[in-house]
């Protein structure tokens, strides 16, 4: 028997996962489903009454006893922001005790599909330019009061010309308590206070990726990015306050300031070189 086929559908009858052509709540036709996280499963499916694609969030019913106010958190958050480049709460309902999310099908490439699927290099000037338009974004999450507390590749999505990010399960509002924090380990702690910190301290992992697609390993030893990254001094600085191993960025506009300065240097010196 293949153990790995028999634990995952006795996992489904658990959850009790769509299947394609269901309908919940007389209106959601269940087209396929998209993944499971954490606390949720996500189907794409059809509104019957807008004819639009529609993605659904429902709770795993194994995380229903713990994890129903986040659940609830989400929607509260998703109701708070009104934004383009953010998917907008369509509709809530409960199904067999279990909370369901309805919200805007952004259709596109994340950047891990992109970089690990598709093969994308970034450049160090591409790698700026699209964190650059993230942090737009991410500004606008934290002056509503809010922080996304996981802002990773799979989450951010490029739709067209356009960004967008996803997914704001582990969201929380800044002026909220973790009461959990102390149990973290560092690395989780940095990622999960409720901090707009903790934003910018993901965003520099964010960058890593972006910059390690180019990179091509010259040796089997183990080292940090500092050393196998090659990588303009004023990159590395912005990086290293990023990931708080110098004085941390406590706002994202000076941040997105140094990254201004940064990007018109590179432009400079181009002009110089031609010239």
């Amino acid at each position: 028997m293949n153990l790995s086929y028999f634990f995952t559908n006795i996992q489904r009858i658990f959850e009790r996962r769509y299947k394609k052509g269901a309908v919940l709540y007389g209106r959601y036709e269940i087209i396929q489903e998209l993944g499971m996280g954490s606390y949720g499963i996500t189907y794409l499916a059809n509104d019957l009454h807008t004819n639009k694609q529609v993605v659904i969030k429902q709770m795993r019913k194994r995380k229903r006893k713990t994890r129903e106010d986040s659940f609830r958190r989400e929607a509260a958050i998703l109701r708070q922001l009104n934004h383009s480049q953010i998917p907008a709460l369509y509709d809530t309902f409960t199904v067999r005790h279990t909370p369901h999310l309805v919200m805007e099908y952004m259709e596109g490439d994340t950047v891990e599909s992109l970089i690990f699927a598709k093969g994308k290099v970034f450049t160090e000037e591409e790698a700026f330019q699209l964190l650059k338009q993230v942090l737009t974004i991410v500004e606008y999450i934290h002056a509503k009061g809010i922080v996304h507390r996981d802002l990773r590749i799979p989450n951010i999505l490029l739709r067209d010309e356009d960004v967008c990010i996803i997914d704001f399960g582990l969201a929380r509002f800044l002026s909220e308590q973790d009461p959990h924090i102390e149990t973290y380990i560092l690395e989780k702690k940095l990622c999960r206070q409720i901090d707009v910190k903790s934003d910018i301290y993901a965003l520099g992992h964010f960058l890593l990726f972006l910059l390690y697609s180019s990179y091509e390993p010259t040796t089997k030893e183990e080292r940090s990015w500092e050393e196998e990254l090659e990588i303009s001094n004023f990159a590395r600085t912005i990086l290293r306050r990023m990931l708080q191993i110098t004085e941390p960025y406590d706002e994202i506009a000076s941040l997105k300031e140094d990254i201004d300065c940064m990007l018109k240097r590179k432009e400079r010196n181009k002009h110089v070189i031609v010239s």
